[in-house]
């Protein structure tokens, strides 16, 4: 019966993605993140000591986060069925996989009608400007999203999930959406935006590396090892390399190059050799290869938290 408490709110958590993905229709705690991170934003964000005030928000921000799920899953503890309820909803709001490969394939539909619908799909999923992407670009922003969110989206969360329980993926997710907002090195962003950028890579620095090698093992290519190795380093952030490369090794293509974000011309090293065209095959193939290292991810946490159970 422990067993049982302690796994299914992370199996019921991610059938709930598989099948539901991020509707609409339903409010997301995220939206509420990027709430307090703009209010922050734009009352921290001027004058002096800039580097401080990022960190006191990020800081603050971060523990309330866990704080709140800690105690709040502490209040609702004694009813097991609804504590369970709570930590499965929550489990679902933290996981991304469904969406995104949802999203990566509107992305190569949209682009296969025009350029400029691809354009449109595309800025859903990536923070780059893509008023002048070409198809090839459009499609490999969309497959380097997919390969990133694979690590920040569902790798990362269980494994803080694993390590900190609900409350710890919460967090994980707060620290997340402020990189994804603030973390960027543009003239508006990079003192305030320095720390939440530091803290997410530190949190990003294990569950890259883990879903880069799941990946690999997912598409049965050992050999793949010493590729990502290469180029998982060599690129600009310490982190999202790692499955950016393995990604590129599976497909036998090539990411990186010049990016614009906010105005500002950004240059990416290239990760692999291979500049070959990229279609609906690459795509299809990318997106197995995603889920199944979802799958693979859950059932290795499972066992994680049984064996942890057993030795306690």
């Amino acid at each position: 019966m422990d067993v049982i408490v302690a796994i299914m709110p992370l199996v019921a958590g991610y059938c709930l993605d598989l099948s539901l993905g991020d509707p609409l229709w339903l409010p997301h705690p995220v939206v509420g993140f990027g709430h307090m991170i703009s209010a922050c934003e734009r009352r921290l964000n001027r004058g002096g000591h800039r580097v401080a005030k990022g960190a006191f928000t990020v800081i603050g921000l971060v523990l309330s986060v866990y704080m709140a799920a800690y105690f709040g899953l502490r209040l609702v503890a004694p009813v097991l069925w609804l504590a369970m309820a709570v930590e499965a909803i929550f489990v679902f709001y933290c996981l991304a996989g469904t969406t995104l490969a949802d999203e990566v394939r509107g992305v190569f539909r949209a682009v296969d009608l025009s350029v400029d619908s691809g354009r449109r799909q595309v800025a859903r999923i990536v923070g780059r400007d893509t008023s002048s992407l070409s198809p090839q670009e459009v499609r490999i922003a969309a497959l380097e999203t997919l390969a990133e969110n694979l690590s920040d989206g569902v790798i990362a969360p269980l494994f803080w999930y694993l390590v900190l329980g609900v409350p710890g993926m919460l967090a994980y997710k707060m620290v997340n959406t402020l990189d994804s907002m603030i973390g960027y090195r543009t003239a508006r962003y990079r003192d305030f935006g320095r720390f939440a950028a530091r803290l997410d890579d530190v949190a990003n620095y294990i569950p890259a590396r883990m879903t880069s090698v799941l990946m690999i093992v997912c598409a049965a290519r050992p050999g793949l090892i010493s590729f990502v190795r290469r180029y998982g380093r060599a690129h600009a952030s310490p982190n999202s390399g790692y499955p950016e490369a393995a990604m590129a090794g599976i497909l036998r293509c090539r990411f990186g190059g010049a990016h614009d974000y906010f105005g500002e011309r950004v240059e990416k090293p290239y990760i692999g050799t291979c500049d070959r065209e990229i279609n609906t095959r690459d795509m299809t193939l990318a997106v197995r290869v995603c889920r199944l290292t979802e799958v693979v991810a859950v059932i290795l946490v499972v066992a994680a938290k049984i064996m942890l159970m057993m030795l306690a």
